[in-house]
């Protein structure tokens, strides 16, 4: 009996082993290049090249940081692109759960021709809108500010999109049905009973529109002309303009730098996503 036990407890070990070894190395390619930008970034500028590559941190980092310090506004640029993606994000999680909720939940006139034209709107690559929007900001003579970049991206197809699909199948009609005999408005429905159903969808979308709005040089880039407006995306990319070569070393401290905030909000967000996993209005 012992015998055949162990014997069909190998496989399951050998499954399991292989399974955490690809995990780990995944891990690995994930992690690593993180790990050489820090390693770069606390290096002198000729570190990147250097052979065999280097593995270890150095002591350069504050020689490096102050260097990139001098070429830009970096924690003007930093707070500028904390404000516009909070705000974003904010609107975003606001609008586009509202509009998901609308599209899941209740029934009116042209909802699914409306719904497919947001679907539709995916299909519109963002070069194609630079145009018109330009156009739309210039007559509303909001070209250099904060509005020019928050007010368009206020709602999103793929936001809207994905909150309906998650509340139509998560968020059941007879939770709505109990709010309104309770004698509840449709806002605080949404506030009191759909909200709490739908925390990871909520905290998925925050991450994906902070780090997208983060990330966005495209956009900035047209309609910023201050360099006290400008975004941290575009003045790492001043880092890049420089006559004597490129120096990596103050690149990837600059850069590291702006990490920081989307590794701090990954980790807020995440925390909230495995919190939603875990609770539910509806207990099986």
């Amino acid at each position: 009996m012992r015998s055949t036990l162990a014997k069909g407890d190998r496989p399951g070990l050998a499954s399991t082993t292989i399974y955490y070894i690809f995990l780990i190395a995944g891990a690995f390619v994930s992690v690593f290049p993180f790990y050489w930008m820090f390693v770069v970034a606390t290096n002198d500028r000729g570190g990147a090249f250097h052979v065999p590559p280097l593995v270890t941190f150095g002591d350069q980092f504050v020689a490096n940081f102050n260097r990139a310090l001098e070429k830009t506004e970096f924690w003007t640029s930093l707070g500028n692109s904390l404000f516009v993606s909070a705000m974003t994000t904010v609107s975003v999680l606001f609008f586009c759960s509202l509009a998901g909720y609308a599209f899941a939940k209740y029934e009116f006139k042209y909802k699914n021709f409306l719904f497919f034209f947001v679907l539709c709107t995916l299909f519109v690559p963002q070069q194609l809108s630079v145009l018109p929007t330009y156009v739309i900001m210039a007559k509303l003579q909001w070209i250099d500010s904060y509005k020019a970049l928050i007010v368009p991206a206020m709602a999103n197809a793929f936001g809207i999109f994905w909150m309906r699909q998650y509340i139509a199948s998560a968020v059941h009609a007879e939770l709505i049905e109990a709010g309104r005999i309770d004698g509840a408005g449709h806002l605080r429905i949404f506030g009191t009973i759909v909200v709490p159903i739908i925390t990871p969808a909520i905290a998925t979308l925050g991450i994906f529109t902070f780090m997208n709005t983060w990330n966005d040089f495209f956009w900035p880039f047209v309609v910023l002309k201050d360099r006290s407006h400008y975004t941290v995306q575009i003045a790492l990319q001043q880092l890049f303009t420089t006559r004597d070569g490129l120096d990596y070393g103050m690149i990837m401290s600059a850069t590291s730098m702006a990490t920081i905030p989307l590794l701090v909000v990954f980790l807020l967000f995440s925390r909230w996503f495995i919190a939603g996993l875990t609770s539910g209005a509806v207990k099986s």
